[in-house]
Formats: C-alpha cells, structure tokens, sequence
C-alpha cells in the first residue's frame, strides 16, 4: 500500500484554497492548510471541511520566514501549493509594499523554508502564478513564450514569483512549477472581484435590493474559467515527470460587458446597451415591471486603474496536450449561471435572515421575547 501523500495549501483560505483542499482531500491526501493570525476571522469557504481527519490548519504567514519554516518542519509535505497572495489588482496600487512583500518575497520565504528543512528532493512546488505578468499584452492570444509586461504592482510583484521558481529550479534541480493561471472564477470568489460583484448586482437588482451596478471599462476582454476546474490542473503540474510551466485558460474570450449581459439575463433581466466609453449604459429591456426602462448598469471613473490591462486570451494547447486537462469542461454561459443562481439564494437568505433579524428586535423592544 502506498504512503498517503502529504500537501500544504498557502491560502487555503481563499476560492483556490477550498476547491483544491476538497479536491486533493477527495485523492486521499493528507491536507495541511495555512492561515494568517486575525482578529477577524475568515473561514466560511473551508469551514464545511474542519474536522475532516485527513484536513489540519496552522498559522503562519508569509512575511514571516520563521513561521514558515517551522511549519514545514512539522509537516514535511510532499506537495506544496502556494495560493497565497494579496491578489487584488487595484489594492496593489494603494498597498504596492505590502504586495510584493507577500507576493515577490514571499515566494522566495517558501523555497528557502523548502531548502532549510533538506526537503528538496522530497518536496514539489506549485506556484500559483497569473496572467497579469503579460499586462500591456504583446501578443494574443498568449503561451508559455509570450514575453511579459507587466502593468501593474501586483503583477510587477508576482513576475519576482515566477522567476524565483524558474531560478531555484535550474540552480538547485528543486521540483518547482508555475501555473499561469488566467481570470478563473466561482461561486466563492472574493465580493470586490468584478465577476462576483456583477452577479451579486444582477441578483440585488432582481430582487430590489439594490438600484444600480457601477463598473470600470466595459469592452475590457477576459479570458475567464471556472475554479474548480483550475485546481485540477495545479494538481496535474505536479503529477508529471519533470518540472514545467503551464499557461492555464480556456483559449475563449469575453468583454466586461458579456459577462455582464449574460448575469443579468440569468436573473430575469435583458438588459439594452447605449453609449460608448465613460458614457455607455446598461438600460432594462425586458424584465420586472418596476425596472423596465431604468438604467441599471453605469461606467464609473473611480473604477478606471492607473493603468489598465484590456486584453487577456489564454492559449492552453500545452496543457491540453501534455496534462490532457480540460480547459472547457465548464463554458462561459454554465459558469455565470451557476454563479448567479448561487447569489440569487444568497440574496434571498440574507433577506430573509435581515427579516427575522428586525423581528426578533422589535419584539425585544415590545417585551415579547426576553
């Protein structure tokens, strides 16, 4: 019988970290996942997952060698999945020192923590690594040789990453490997990512509980997957006999406003587009009686960056070809529905929950209930 493999998860936390935690957990590995020490709590996407006999969490963090050094010390993995990161676009510009302290630095924490603990040789790395790198794109639809030009300090931070792991592969013959992972969403992502913020919009819209969505740049064009299709091949980087680099996308593209239009439509809105630019509307077409004809969908300068980057297309032919990975085991049009009908049940409950919420208060006031 072969020895259970043993995997550490840095931002296990996050929308990455649960799918691949349930995913490897499904394989039979022992699953070791890293939180960071707050005094707000963060765990409702793995909290289905604690008390798992096979799934542990510790605390430690990436700008703390130490903790991660001792970390690896105890669990002697035999795989290693840095998910961790400050990986907010926008935020890097507000906190670039921070960004490239977790992101840059904390990279070349995980190797050296690899190195002084003699797990080289037993120990393999994924590094979840981004499409971001190619920023002001100089070719489309972009691979594995695509040159790089990043345009923003998220990026500029995780180009440090990808090189680090390319380094530390050649100069110490470790088992290290990037995934170039392009804009891959669900159900769990982050509220302040675009993705997420239009179909909960699309849902508050639909329900009354919210007016209007204000987005950035409409015709920005995305290369968006699912993430729990994505996790499947970080695990399948790691599975091969020599270590590489994968650009992971779908190969199809869609504008902001594609994605906009079809949550909508998924939430029992058509919505009518006018305009160009700054001044481009979403108007209801077809939909509840009370929104016909009311702009629902505005462009905002506030969301416009710095610098903006309008064109990422995936090519995933090396990972179809040497991983036999999937890229469109889910479409584009399954993907935004499963998230809308996701945030439709959300809205509700927390309508609900609101509800009793108000209830419960105005009879503590009337002295009904004590």
């Amino acid at each position: 019988m072969s020895e259970k493999k043993i995997a550490l998860i840095t931002g296990v936390t996050g929308q990455d970290g649960s799918y691949l935690s349930e995913f490897l957990l499904a394989k039979g590995y022992e699953v070791h996942g890293v939180i960071r020490r707050s005094s707000v709590d963060y765990r409702e996407r793995i909290a289905h997952l604690e008390g798992i006999k096979n799934f542990h969490l510790h605390y430690a963090d990436m700008t703390d060698s130490m903790s991660l050094v001792k970390l690896l010390g105890i669990v002697k993995p035999n795989e290693i999945y840095n998910l961790a990161a400050q990986s907010h676009v926008q935020v890097s510009f507000d906190s670039p020192e921070y960004t490239a302290d977790v992101d840059a630095v904390g990279v070349l924490r995980i190797l050296e923590a690899v190195r002084t603990n003699h797990l080289e040789s037993h120990c393999r790395i994924y590094q979840a690594s981004t499409s971001e790198l190619y920023g002001k794109v100089e070719q489309v639809p972009q691979n594995e040789e695509t040159p790089f030009h990043p345009y923003s300090p998220y990026a500029i931070a995780k180009l440090y990453g990808y090189w680090i792991i390319k380094e530390y592969r050649e100069a110490y013959n470790m088992f290290c490997c990037s995934g170039i992972l392009f804009n891959h969403e669900s159900e769990r992502r982050g509220e302040t990512f675009v993705t997420r913020k239009i179909t909960l919009a699309a849902a508050r819209i639909a329900q009354g509980k919210q007016e209007k969505l204000y987005l950035g740049n409409l015709s920005s064009l995305r290369d968006w997957g699912y993430a729990k299709d994505y996790v499947e091949c970080m695990w399948l980087i790691l599975q091969q006999d020599k270590p590489d680099d994968f650009v992971i996308a779908t190969g199809v593209q869609h504008s902001v406003k594609e994605f906009a239009t079809l949550a909508f439509k998924a939430a029992g809105i058509t919505l009518r587009f006018e305009g160009e630019g700054i001044n481009e509307k979403g108007i209801c077409a077809e939909g509840p009686a009370q929104l016909l004809g009311k702009t629902l969908v505005e462009v905002s300068e506030d969301f416009y960056r710095p610098t903006d980057v309008v064109n990422l297309w995936g090519d995933p032919s090396k990972a179809r070809r040497i991983l036999g990975w999937n890229p469109q085991k889910t479409t584009f049009e399954q993907l935004v529905s499963l998230m809308v009908k996701h945030d439709m049940e959300k809205v509700a409950a927390d309508h609900v929950t609101s509800v009793m919420r108000t209830n419960l208060a105005e009879y503590l006031e009337k002295g009904i209930v004590k």
